[in-house]
This record gives C-alpha cells, sequence and structure tokens, in this order.
C-alpha cells in the first residue's frame, strides 16, 4: 500500500515568485493517514529530532522510504524547477512548539530544498501556521499560508529571499522535515549536531529536575 498520495501531489501547483515553492494539501493516502499518525514517533520536548534518536512503527518507516525515494525527489524537483539528481537527503522531526518557535528565517546555505510534512490531526489555532513570506521583516506580509494539519505539504526552494515562520504556539505540533543537501560533509556535520541536541534534550528532561533544566 501506498503512504503518499501520489495523484494529489502530482496535482498540487506550484509558482516560482517570488522563489519555487509549492503547497499540498492531503498528501498521505487516505488508508495510509491513520496508521502513520500512530506510527509517529513519540517526542517530548521541543526542538528537531534525528531519525537515529527516535524510534516509531512501520507505516511511518514507509513514509519516510517514500519521501526519501527518487519518484517523490522526481516530483517535486520539477515542480521547484531543479536538478536534485544526486542531492542527498536529511530527515528531522518535530513533535512539540515552543512560543518562541517560528521565528522569521531562510534555511542554511548548505540546504537545496526544504520539504514540510505536517501530521496534526486537526489545526484550528490561527498560530502555528506556515507562512511564506515577501520580506524578512513582517510575518503579516506573507503570500502563502499552510496550517499544519496531517497530510499538509510544503516544498519551497533555500533561496536568499525564502522568508518564512509562524505566529508562536506552545504544545503539540508534529511535522516532518526533508532537505535535500549539498554534499555528505554537510550531511554529516547536520546529523552530529542534532544527534548531540536530541541527548541533550533527553537529559535535560530525564536526569535534571524540571525546574532547573537549561533553557534550550
Amino acid at each position: 500500500m501506498n503512504i503518499i498520495n501520489w495523484t494529489a501531489l502530482t496535482a498540487a501547483p506550484e509558482d516560482v515568485m517570488p522563489f519555487p515553492h509549492m503547497i499540498a494539501a492531503d498528501i498521505l493516502d487516505p488508508e495510509a493517514a491513520d496508521a502513520v499518525s500512530r506510527d509517529f514517533p513519540r517526542i517530548d520536548s521541543p526542538g528537531s529530532f534525528p531519525l537515529e534518536a527516535l524510534r516509531y512503527g512501520p507505516a511511518f518507516a514507509r513514509l519516510l522510504e517514500e519521501i526519501r525515494g527518487a519518484r517523490f525527489r522526481d516530483i517535486v524537483a520539477e515542480k521547484l524547477g531543479l536538478d536534485l539528481s544526486g542531492a542527498e537527503t536529511m530527515v528531522t522531526v518535530r513533535g512539540r512548539c515552543r512560543a518562541t518557535d517560528g521565528k522569521i528565517h531562510t534555511d542554511s546555505k548548505g540546504k537545496l530544498v526544504t520539504v514540510l510534512l505536517y501530521m496534526n490531526d486537526a489545526w484550528e489555532a490561527p498560530e502555528g501556521r506556515l507562512r511564506l513570506l515577501n520580506g524578512p521583516h513582517d510575518l503579516e506580509d506573507y503570500f502563502a499560508e499552510a496550517p499544519p494539519n496531517r497530510g499538509s505539504m510544503v516544498a519551497f526552494a533555500c533561496a536568499p529571499n525564502a522568508w518564512h515562520g509562524h505566529q508562536g504556539i506552545e504544545g503539540e505540533r508534529r511535522a516532518v522535515q526533508l532537505n535535500w543537501v549539498t554534499g555528505g560533509k554537510y550531511l554529516r556535520r547536520e546529523r552530529r549536531r542534532h544527534l548531540l541536541s536530541a541527548a541533550l534534550k533527553k537529559f535535560r528532561t530525564f536526569v535534571l529536575p524540571r525546574k532547573h533544566a537549561a533553557p534550550d
């Protein structure tokens, strides 16, 4: 059984202005979506976690296999007008959000494309919706917005003007981030950084008393 709804992904609209991007809805196959949600890793701390630091079930593993595969890559690359052949992938997962998360930023130069796939059953709050922005100064100056509902996906080229962010919210906000990156050196460095960060988060959660935990 497919995890990705390939028809929905292929039919999703794309645009190149002000930077190449696409927003898709319901890209999880309806028959698989519940299983993927059940198999999503349990994450009790904010921040990004590498796959090596997580435990998850078979449906989530199958999702990872599909989004890291050539079919998914080629569809996204064609829509964004890029050549991603030979590019390596990096995947991180988020389960919770801090009130300070979501500040306006662009992604690092080592990333070629960012894909954000959301895994929240429903999203009614105005906060936490990813906004693609016209500039670096105002979250209200956005040209597209995506709620982090289950199966919603945003992809964009990591251009110098690819500003994005969201209004702060605290609590569960589940997302899978896939990046195609410039090369192995960048990938190894980022994996080390995320693994160290994940280890520190676990230490703070399970060893230090919560009221004495160091700020993240």
